[in-house]
């Protein structure tokens, strides 16, 4: 093991062993290596004559580009724009995007946690996690409802055992018990579990009510008290998008600092939250389960996860973050950002709408939703790819079968006032097939 990776270890073992034990073994071995870039920026601080460190071209005292790429670009400087961003990100940006978690998530308040690390998006993200605390044979808690790149990120890369559970009850609740007993289970057979929470949920569009989520919350805690290790995920990538009864905010807040056995990482992104999907800008924040301020920890855990980013990518795209910069100072954001919201709250609406009218009560019932860009069907007449195939083939319809019952509508990108021809449609196809 390199000598920088038992630091770490012996770092993370003298302030929380219990998230030592949470890392993987590739976990473990993790550093940040004193290498080209820690010499570079030694000598961005110092070498006032010659800066011959880092492999990027100069001219004219700045970064050496393309004119006809700089035409396009020209209201941003060149150097915000095409030397390679810091490992962790744009300073600048991960202290905006700070202010920004606190602004909306007032359960953060008072809570320590670190400076949120830039990554590629929030797969890229997922992936991190995943390596730095997954390894074959490790369980991961996750609803049936679920994002089905999860299974690849890590069940197949990693090596993990997804352990699933009912989403919902059925009164159309979250299912918080069936939760419990998965993660109770897990932590009597392996003492050691990764939660992942995505709310809104991909693929039902369901944020838990403040009830739910403060119970998800105990249930962790209960289990984490009887000597179970917790890395607690939250993956808020539709952050923000809720639109009737349900938590505003992320269970991160609520994790934060909560049990010394328990490890909150949040993962979030401007991908979605500021309809930049293309930009591939997101975040990993960290907070330590102890409730007074364990700088060291969160320090050992940003290195070893700057260590990963620089194996795997380098650094993430310098351009976008400039981008996502100018976004959150600009003063027009916060507005446009709210109009860009009730469209959607008017789509989802809608869509709830149209469901209850009673004219499809024979074809399908639909999962509760109340959040993000998705609703799904559960289709009581007709399996759901042969009518995802019948609805392109026939009539040019697009839509997502999760299983034999369940198909997946986003209605994030239908315009309101052609929701209620798009589920004619599907109801068409429906009686087509029957």
């Amino acid at each position: 093991m390199n000598p920088l990776a038992v630091e770490l270890n012996e770092q993370l073992s003298q302030h929380n062993p219990y998230v030592l034990e949470m890392l993987s073994d590739l976990g473990k071995n993790l550093f940040f290596p004193k290498g080209i870039l820690t010499q570079s920026a030694e000598a961005k601080d110092k070498a006032h004559k010659y800066n011959a460190t880092i492999g990027i071209a100069t001219e004219k005292g700045g970064p050496m580009f393309l004119q006809c790429i700089q035409d396009k670009l020209s209201a941003f400087d060149p150097k915000d724009i095409y030397p390679y961003a810091p490992p962790a990100g744009k300073p600048e940006l991960r202290s905006l995007w700070r202010e920004k978690m606190l602004r909306e998530n007032p359960s953060m308040q008072g809570k320590h946690f670190s400076n949120p690390i830039v990554t590629n998006a929030l797969t890229h993200g997922l992936s991190i996690v995943g390596d730095m605390f997954l390894g074959v044979g490790d369980h991961l808690v996750l609803p049936d409802m679920l994002w089905g790149n999860y299974n690849l990120t890590f069940g197949t890369c990693n090596g993990a055992i997804v352990k699933k559970f009912p989403t919902f009850t059925a009164t159309g609740g979250y299912d918080v018990a069936a939760f419990k007993a998965v993660l109770t289970n897990t932590a009597a057979e392996k003492g050691k579990a990764v939660v992942l929470l995505n709310f809104p949920n991909n693929p039902s569009g369901y944020t838990p009510t403040i009830a739910e989520g403060d119970a998800i919350v105990a249930a962790i805690k209960e289990v984490a008290e009887s000597g179970c290790n917790i890395v607690a995920i939250t993956d808020d990538a539709y952050f923000g998008l809720f639109y009737e009864d349900c938590m505003k905010e992320s269970l991160f807040g609520k994790l934060a600092n909560l049990h010394p056995r328990i490890l909150a990482i949040k993962l979030d992104g401007a991908t979605k939250e500021e309809f930049v999907w293309g930009f591939r800008t997101g975040f990993i924040t960290f907070a330590d389960g102890k409730s007074g301020e364990n700088a060291p920890v969160l320090t050992a855990l940003e290195k070893k996860t700057m260590g990963i980013i620089r194996a795997k990518i380098s650094n993430c795209p310098h351009p976008s973050q400039t981008f996502v910069i100018e976004a959150l100072r600009s003063p027009k954001f916060l507005e446009q950002k709210e109009e860009k919201f009730q469209v959607m709250k008017g789509r989802a609406l809608k869509t709830k709408a149209v469901l209850n009218s009673g004219k499809y009560d024979k074809a399908w019932d639909y999962y509760p939703f109340n959040s993000g860009y998705f609703m799904c069907l559960k289709l009581k007449t007709v399996d759901a790819e042969k009518l995802r195939v019948h609805l392109l083939d026939k009539y040019g319809v697009g839509a997502i079968s999760i299983n034999k019952t369940d198909l997946r509508i986003a209605f994030s990108c239908i315009a309101e006032e052609n929701i209620q021809e798009l589920f004619d449609i599907i109801h068409q196809g429906v009686l087509d097939l029957a």
